[in-house]
């Protein structure tokens, strides 16, 4: 009966040729399309079919944001996620959104916590790492490739000299890589569902 959590950031589109403040004081993002991050969205691609193919009973989605952030999270539930969390907060650096996860994590009992490697504005690939630390719990970085069997995972980490197979125990943390999965796309009627499904906000 695991749970899997998966963290989703905000961020403006990747397709979106960004624009910097006339002021240089940061990028525009006034009427800008906004999106999962790409590898967050991979993450929650291969959390549904875990759950698909009967390794997990529920896979929760979560966002550290304001309220704008429900948009991204209702797409998680269009997708297949049993129910979003939205922790209240903004402008957070990798740390404090380590720590948050943390919280979310043990609260949740999670048996593995999926994110993306990093995300496409901060670039920094450091939460995962960090929840892993904090949870010390094993993590496998960089998935390409991710096999469950009997409490353990079995990662394929996209590596500079290639692919390297580790098997970690869970509970883990497990940040993915592009060549991972494609993610499904969302059509309407589980758009419609997805209003219907448990949506919780967090301080």
């Amino acid at each position: 009966s695991m749970k899997i959590l998966v963290g989703i950031k905000r961020v403006i589109d990747y397709n979106v040729r960004i624009r910097v403040k006339t002021d240089g004081s940061g990028v525009d993002t006034d009427g800008v399309k906004m999106s999962i991050n790409p590898f967050d969205e991979i993450a929650l691609e291969e959390a549904l079919r875990i759950r698909e193919a009967g390794q997990a009973e529920e896979v929760i989605v979560a966002s550290i944001g304001g309220n704008e952030c429900q948009q991204q999270l209702r797409t998680g539930l269009a997708m297949g996620a049993d129910r979003a969390i939205q922790v209240d907060a903004a402008n957070l650096q990798p740390l404090a959104v380590a720590q948050i996860l943390l919280k979310l994590a043990e609260k949740e009992e999670a048996g593995l916590v999926m994110l993306g490697k990093q995300t496409i504005d901060g670039d920094n690939s450091q939460t995962g790492q960090m929840l892993a630390a904090l949870w010390d719990r094993p993590q496998a970085t960089f998935a390409s490739k991710l096999t469950l069997t009997d409490g353990t995972a079995t990662v394929v980490r996209a590596v500079v000299s290639g692919l390297e197979t580790i098997e970690v125990d869970l509970p883990a943390v497990v940040p993915v890589d592009l060549r991972l999965n494609e993610p499904r796309f969302v059509k309407l009627p589980d758009s419609m569902k997805a209003t219907r499904k448990p949506r919780e906000v967090i301080t």
